[in-house]
């Protein structure tokens, strides 16, 4: 004797991500953070500043806008980029939105 429908899928639901970058143009040349967005949290991967504009603080602006926005919509962060870790160890008042 056979079975049929004795195991039942529950629909997966789908689940949105949104990935995307953060943008800063100067002079025509463009600084960047590439994020990705799942649910409530904000992944923080790649920033990337043009050699001519490194040490304006481009980069520093890109991971305060993020992490800003962030906060403002209740998103925990999780940081993949060495430079936006770098960031938060130097302001530590976006540590709690870190995940651990």
């Amino acid at each position: 004797m056979v079975a049929w429908g004795i195991f039942s899928r529950k629909p997966v639901p789908q689940q949105n991500v949104t990935t995307g970058r953060l943008e800063i143009e100067q002079n025509g040349e463009v600084a960047y953070l590439q994020y990705s967005l799942s649910g409530n949290v904000l992944e923080l991967t790649h920033t990337e500043v043009p050699e001519k504009l490194r040490g304006t603080g481009l980069a520093s602006s890109l991971a305060k806008t993020a992490l800003d926005w962030a906060r403002k919509d209740k998103l925990k962060v999780d940081i993949i980029c060495p430079t936006v870790q770098e960031y938060v160890m130097k302001h530590p008042e976006y540590s709690d939105l870190v995940m651990h």
